[in-house]
């Protein structure tokens, strides 16, 4: 049974650390996720999206548990989360240095160092979870009642990241910002361009620095052990407490098909905004021009929604909060699909509203379920297990899928830019029904879940 005699709120000083850590934690990931896909389209690999937003989930079907049960075992998580940043942020800067010298890129180099940092970056939104929900533990308090007031920070380093990237330019060593589309220096944002993955990197160093400076825990010996002995360690016997569990395999079967959902809008939504700029009545308008700006609007929402997770999962449990998450999805793609820039905005700006309820009530929820059922051995791995079904498993299969619908009704063209300087390779075709597909979908996979998930776990202290 829960335990309402524990406290219900922590040490401020360990509170406002915690939320510093998840603003430079998400801000690394502000900084591209939304927009990557309009550079790899300027960049000549556009028919190559859904693999670069695939290897999201192929990365984590593999490294988040890994580094999780390392963190168990060996090292604690803060120090292979420092680690683990200064890698990512190595890579990401080399992945800057080549799309900066390369106006067409090839795929295999791109592709190759974008894998590379997400082998070290991954694991790390896991790693910062198991570590704070390891730090609010040690001042006695539930994460449930805590960790979402804290979270939400991470989504305003989110959305801090989208805006600067959305308006910031550089071009010939001049620097400043615009949100004109019919700027001269509009096509140089950091959106269209590669310095998104510069600031990527430099944010990212800078989070391995903080992250330095918080209190270390479950600490082994001081060695990272060989990658052969770590996957060694991932053995049937270690993994057999997920399995095992009807509650959890379920509960992971349905992560994974859901986790198809993460990644669509993040590698089609932005370029799927922007392509209004090649249609006549909408060419100029502040929308098209400014799509991850828009798109932050979904953070927003994030923030707002997150930190009703804690009452949701009390009130309803975790089965209908899933439900609605999955609805929420449908809801998400169905109204980008209808929505445009003019008269149709409020339809975009809508479906970035519901995401907030989609992603919190999936995945925010979700780690706090597996937190909840996890064996106290095993807290990190079950943090890898849910970012290995959901990011992996679901992300990867998704993302693929999705790519191939996306191809088949829309092809990259080169139109004139509505600054009038130039032209910009751009997304067009029949956007709607790719977006009506994936709600169909997203509504099928909520009402299976619903139907067929029990939770045997509901009175444990989360």
């Amino acid at each position: 049974m829960i335990n309402d005699t524990l406290p219900h709120s922590i040490d401020s000083n360990l509170r406002l650390r915690l939320s510093l850590l998840y603003f430079l934690q998400f801000a690394v990931w502000g900084c591209y996720l939304t927009c990557f896909s309009q550079l790899l389209g300027a960049g000549g690999l556009g028919r190559h999206i859904a693999w670069f937003y695939s290897a999201i989930g192929l990365v984590s079907l593999f490294t988040p548990a890994l580094m999780g049960h390392l963190s168990d075992r060996y090292t604690g998580p803060v120090r292979l989360l420092v680690t683990c940043h200064i890698a990512a942020a190595l890579a990401m800067g080399a992945a800057w240095l080549y799309a900066s010298t390369h106006t067409q890129m090839a795929f295999a180099p791109m592709f190759a160092l974008y894998v590379l940092f997400l082998a070290f970056f991954m694991p790390t939104l896991a790693l910062v979870n198991t570590a704070s929900f390891g730090l609010i533990k040690s001042c006695g308090c539930r994460p449930a009642d805590v960790f979402p007031a804290i979270r939400v920070w991470g989504t305003v380093g989110f959305v801090a990241a989208m805006w600067f990237v959305n308006s910031a330019w550089w071009h010939n060593g001049s620097f400043g910002f615009t949100l004109s589309d019919t700027d001269p220096m509009a096509s140089f944002r950091f959106q269209y361009t590669s310095m998104q993955l510069l600031a990527t990197a430099v944010t990212g160093i800078i989070a391995a620095a903080y992250a330095m400076t918080l209190p270390k825990l479950s600490l082994r010996n001081d060695t990272i052990p060989s990658l052969k002995t770590g996957i060694s360690l991932l053995s049937a016997h270690t993994l057999r407490p997920f399995i095992a569990d009807r509650t959890i395999r379920t509960f992971l079967i349905f992560a994974a098909l859901s986790g198809v959902c993460l990644q669509i809008s993040n590698g089609f939504a932005t370029p799927y905004i922007t392509h209004f700029s090649g249609l006549p009545e909408f060419a100029g308008l502040f929308a098209s021009g400014n799509a991850t700006m828009l798109f932050s609007l979904s953070q927003i929402s994030e923030a707002v929604f997150i930190l009703t997770v804690g009452i949701a999962m009390n009130r309803l449990g975790i089965r209908r909060v899933i439900t609605i998450a999955l609805i929420a999805w449908s809801a998400r793609f169905a109204l980008l699909g209808l929505g445009n820039p003019g008269g149709g905005l409020w339809m975009l700006a809508l479906s970035m509203i519901v995401y907030g309820v989609a992603f919190n009530f999936f995945t925010v929820a979700g780690h706090i379920f597996m937190e909840q059922v996890s064996a106290g051995a095993h807290k990190g791995l079950g943090q890898g297990m849910m970012m290995l079904a959901s990011n992996g498993i679901g992300a990867t299969i998704g993302t693929l899928a999705a790519g191939s619908i996306v191809n088949r009704w829309c092809s990259w063209q080169m139109l004139p830019s509505p600054s009038g300087h130039g032209m910009m390779r751009l997304f067009m075709g029949e956007w709607i029904w790719p977006w009506l597909i994936f709600a169909a979908y997203a509504l099928t996979i909520a009402m299976l879940f619903y139907a067929c998930f029990r939770d045997r776990h509901a009175h444990s202290d989360i």
